[in-house]
């Protein structure tokens, strides 16, 4: 049963943001926040220069590398410590009753495999610590989280505002119809403004799929628009998420393999790269 939201932070200018939209979800939904900071390989030492040390000096230098290894380590978890403390102000002060954190060390995708049994959602920022300021640059974890997390990911962007008006990407797949499914039974989306689109081709059978689509909202009490429009999904719901005032981006994510991305790009990563609001991804 889900019944926590999870809050992934690094210390990265996005924990903020990570924290304040985990917040708003979470006194939505009325669930508690588990806030995770994990301590990555690159975060903790591995020094073995056994082998390049000459045998008079070996013992002496083995020593002062084992006692720096452990002042690393221990600066990591101290770090990880703060970063938690400061994250759960953040959650307390925007009216989160129940916030616990976790620090862990390993790899983020293991860890959150580990941890997300019992949660409702992910929330992680764009940008991980060494890439605030690349703009068109993604996370370096961003794309595994989202490919091997079984929860839905939110994806938080740079700062947070006030969620109003819903953009759901539809295109009658099954990660677009588990996203219905979550708008139409969360109470996060209630007396939420949203709007159902759907990129491509006008036909019947299409507009059968869009209309089912907001019975369904109807049937649970959102009142949801809907609209077809012509074109490349990326150019198409950029513009709209720009011009329409859109706070939230709703789709589905990674329809294809990774080796596909590779030739001919992913709507889901360019979608996140590019707009400036958070996305909610289902896969």
């Amino acid at each position: 049963m889900a019944n926590k939201l999870i809050a992934l932070v690094d210390g990265s200018i996005y924990s903020k943001s990570v924290c304040e939209n985990a917040s708003w979800l979470a006194r939505r939904a009325g669930k508690p926040v588990e806030i995770l900071h994990v301590i990555g390989r690159r975060d903790t030492p591995a020094t073995d220069l056994s082998g390049s040390i000459a045998l008079g000096a070996r013992s002496a230098l083995l020593a002062d590398l084992a006692e720096l290894d452990e002042r690393r380590a221990k600066l990591a978890q101290q770090k990880g410590r703060a970063i938690l403390e400061d994250a759960k102000t953040i959650l307390v002060d925007g009216g989160v009753a129940n916030v616990t954190t976790r620090l862990m060390t390993g790899d983020i995708v293991d860890t959150i495999g580990d941890v997300e049994g019992d949660a409702e959602i992910v929330v992680i920022g764009k940008r991980g610590e060494a890439a605030d300021f690349a703009k068109m640059h993604l996370g370096s974890n961003l794309e595994r989280v989202v490919r091997s997390s079984k929860r839905p990911v939110f994806v938080a962007a740079r700062s947070f505002a006030e969620i109003k008006a819903v953009l759901v990407a539809f295109d009658g797949g099954q990660s677009a119809m588990k996203a219905l499914d979550y708008i139409a039974t969360s109470p996060v989306f209630e007396g939420l403004s949203v709007h159902l689109l759907t990129v491509g081709g006008d036909s019947g059978e299409t507009r059968a799929k869009l209309e089912s689509a907001r019975a369904k909202l109807a049937a649970a009490g959102i009142t949801a628009t809907s609209e077809i429009k012509p074109g490349q999904p990326e150019a198409v719901i950029s513009q709209i998420v720009e011009s329409g005032g859109i706070d939230l981006l709703v789709m589905g994510a990674y329809g294809h393999s990774r080796i596909r991305s590779l030739f001919i790009g992913s709507t889901t990563s360019e979608m996140v790269r590019s707009c400036k609001i958070p996305v909610l991804l289902f896969r």
